[in-house]
């Protein structure tokens, strides 16, 4: 989680918002990601949705099955529909989103009978840091 932190950083650093994320198989990072919706000029650029597609291309794979993704927020809609699809074993997320969320709030789309396939979810890695980051760079928005 601390390189999906990490990640967050860095998509701050560039005015993106800070939200990052990791996939993992067997101890190994396949990749990593922050936000790059506004350099992308891009909706679909969330960390996950970037993390997912390079974790594919390194296992020349659409399903990433045994993997495991990191984020710092629990993710939205669509990224958590992208998760579904890429067959995920687990999802990891620091913050949970009572407004943008979809795992734990919102549409709860794993445990829709229409939903394929639902990882394991592990929420409230790193909440506290994952949270202050996302207030403190809405704060500096709004002022």
């Amino acid at each position: 989680m601390d390189q999906a932190l990490d990640e967050a950083r860095a998509a701050e650093r560039r005015g993106e918002v800070p939200i990052g994320c990791i996939v993992v198989k067997d101890g190994k990072v396949l990749s990593a990601a922050g936000n790059r919706t506004l350099e992308l000029n891009d909706p679909t650029a969330h960390a996950e949705v970037l993390a997912i597609r390079e974790a594919g291309k390194q296992l020349g794979s659409q399903r990433l099955e045994g993997c495991d993704l990191y984020v710092t927020l629990e993710p939205c809609p669509m990224c958590a529909a992208a998760i579904s699809f890429a067959r995920i074993r687990r999802l990891y997320y620091g913050a949970g989103d009572a407004k943008g969320g979809a795992v734990d709030h919102g549409v709860h789309l794993y445990s829709s009978p229409t939903c394929h396939h639902a990882p394991d979810v592990y929420s409230g890695l790193a909440e506290t840091d994952s949270a202050a980051m996302l207030k403190t760079f809405f704060k500096g928005k709004r002022e």
